[in-house]
């Protein structure tokens, strides 16, 4: 598994680095050498906030921890990685390295529920074209955390969802 960190608004210390590359190596025995694992760490408004993504076989396991350092997120962070891993473990397992769930997790302890073939919520509705300041305020309006909406100038579909920081994001879909 190839690790790469990236800072963002901080400077990592050598120290710092050397203990994320421990312990995020710890997950190569779920993962072949080809995953890519990105660890972002930025500093924001005090706080550190620490994302581990990992990408394998065209799939993406991701966790995100905000705390008050970065030795103590990196120690957050991967149980819930893990945990995750556990959780969509049927799904997985042919994709993960093999005899990856043989011996006892590595940073969480207890049991996780997997998920299977649990059903699925269907709800249909009506785009209505609007700009993005108007989807804006239904987000705000409906208290929810996106809202899916039809540009009135493009005809395309779009989405406004709230940022963890409180500002509001706009997602373009593109197409292949």
């Amino acid at each position: 598994m190839r690790i790469e960190v990236v800072e963002k608004n901080c400077k990592a210390s050598e120290k710092l680095l050397a203990v994320v590359n421990k312990k995020v190596t710890r997950l190569e025995k779920y993962f072949d050498e080809d995953a890519l694992c990105s660890v972002y760490l930025k500093s924001e408004n005090r706080l550190c906030k620490t994302e581990v993504t990992i990408l394998y076989k065209g799939n993406m396991v991701r966790a995100e921890v905000t705390g008050k350092n970065f030795y103590d997120n990196i120690d957050n962070v991967l149980p819930k990685l893990e945990k995750q891993i556990y959780k969509h473990k049927g799904k997985l397992e042919s994709k993960l390295k093999q005899g990856a769930f043989i011996d006892k997790q590595l940073f969480f302890k207890g049991s996780v529920e997997e998920s299977g073939s649990a059903p699925v919520k269907v709800k249909t509705f009506d785009l209505t074209p609007m700009t993005v300041e108007e989807a804006i305020e239904q987000l705000d309006l409906l208290g929810h955390s996106f809202y899916i909406f039809q540009d009135a100038e493009t005809g395309e579909v779009r989405v406004v969802y709230l940022r963890g920081n409180g500002d509001v994001g706009l997602l373009i879909p593109k197409k292949h």
